[in-house]
């Protein structure tokens, strides 16, 4: 009976842990008969058709079920950069069937749409599942989609009626680059520099509301700010280097963490209001001699998609282009994250236009994994690391990432082994017990 007793609580310890339990059946595993055929998901014995998914890493199974893509042209870009190693933890986000390299979609639902990026994902907004998604989870480089995570950073911290003076810091962005318009000793209302962040994508604006946002640690507190705010948000793979998203050593995020971090943005009424505005007027700055100008959204969905609630595009050479936009059809609010686009045969804001399409046709309650909650990840656990939360680029890996397998097994071998030895305690000591009895 103890020895029983024992074994159950040992199993008990195993499920707290997070550890692998053995299954009856696993996940439905998909296959692409050829480059035109449905996405399939084989039966896994369950009563309830589950997503169809590639495997996890950690099982080194099944290989990753193919996305399907749009032939692009060859484009000359540079090197992209070495990621951070894979978490398993981090990759597991959501869900397990999203820790995946290739396709992850609904049992039975449409085939999704072939596009150029690299990875995307699309979920609902106000439910927080996630309707399927290509490499959810894969490391990509944000280029202005960053901006997103500035706005659900600073927001709630800045009033939009202040006038603030723009610096010459706040001028120091790479030439050539996107800029609003704005000038070293300007004077603007802060809804204005939002307006040209979010409409024209304006580096010089990101530096502005960072430093505003950052107190005494002027930009550099306000980079910090957006990375303690992507951990609060459960974005666990995203880290930021410069405020507007331009390229810097060690910044990476996911389609998976982008979608958390619209979904904070588009919980806020002020952020929904910009996201929509079409045109903004400029003021003129008399004393630096400069008239005022028009801005238009540079966000085509919201002028071309029925339902379109807005959102960001972006793009480097390294980054290529990337998307975040959301619309509303049906009662229903979707949105789209992609990362590594090229604009050929279809921009970025029409492969998200697509794929927002697939989302709407797809049945309620169709899912693959959830985005969790702002503060889920954190309620227990240590606030996030000193090198993310310094603004610092994070070291890239310099020989490709560890294997998922081992690191996952690891720390569950350890606790059997410990509770083995447990049981084996035990059984010596009763048998001790019964020699001095005789």
């Amino acid at each position: 009976m103890k020895v029983r007793l024992l074994t159950a609580a040992a199993t008990a310890v195993i499920l707290g842990a997070g550890g692998p339990v053995p299954a009856v059946a696993g996940p439905a595993v998909s296959g692409l008969p050829g480059p035109a055929g449905p996405v399939t998901s084989a039966s896994a014995g369950s009563a309830t058709p589950g997503p169809a998914v590639s495997g996890t890493p950690a099982s080194g199974l099944v290989p990753p079920v193919p996305c399907p893509k749009a032939p692009a042209p060859r484009m000359s870009r540079p090197p992209r950069p070495s990621p951070p190693p894979a978490v398993p933890q981090e990759r597991a986000v959501g869900g397990p069937a999203l820790d995946t390299a290739g396709l992850v979609v609904p049992a039975g639902g449409a085939r999704p749409p072939a596009v150029t990026a690299i990875s995307w994902l699309v979920a609902d907004l106000d439910t927080g599942q996630v309707l399927g998604g290509c490499g959810p989870h894969e490391y990509g480089t944000p280029a202005s989609v960053q901006k997103l995570l500035l706005a659900a950073t600073m927001l709630p911290r800045l009033d939009p009626q202040q006038v603030v003076t723009v610096t010459d810091g706040d001028m120091d962005i790479e030439p050539g680059s996107s800029a609003v318009g704005l000038v070293a000793g300007g004077r603007y209302r802060i809804e204005t520099v939002w307006l040209g962040l979010l409409l024209q994508s304006g580096n010089e604006a990101a530096n502005v509301l960072a430093r505003l946002g950052g107190g005494s640690d002027g930009m550099a507190g306000g980079v910090r700010a957006m990375n303690e705010e992507a951990h609060r948000l459960g974005a666990l793979q995203t880290h930021a280097v410069t405020p507007s998203g331009l390229d810097g050593k060690g910044q990476f995020t996911s389609a998976y963490d982008l979608a958390l971090i619209a979904r904070a943005c588009f919980a806020e009424p002020t952020f929904r209001r910009y996201a929509l505005t079409e045109t903004h007027r400029i003021p003129a700055q008399p004393a630096q001699r400069t008239k005022g100008f028009e801005i238009q959204n540079e966000n085509q969905l919201v002028y071309r998609y029925p339902g379109a609630l807005g959102g960001k595009t972006g793009f480097t050479d390294l980054a290529r282009h990337t998307y975040v936009g959301a619309a509303q059809r049906g009662g229903r609010r979707l949105v789209v994250t992609l990362l590594g686009a090229e604009p050929q045969p279809a921009r970025g804001w029409e492969q998200g236009a697509a794929l927002l399409d697939w989302g709407f046709s797809l049945p309620r309650g169709a899912a693959v994994g959830r985005l969790v909650e702002p503060g889920e990840l954190t309620a227990s656990a240590a606030s996030p690391p000193a090198l993310a939360a310094t603004g610092e680029p994070r070291p890239a890996a310099a020989s490709g990432p560890i294997e998922d397998g081992l690191v996952a097994r690891w720390p569950v071998a350890a606790l059997v082994a410990a509770i083995v030895g447990l049981l084996g305690a035990v059984l010596l000591w009763r048998r001790r017990s019964r020699q001095r009895r005789s």
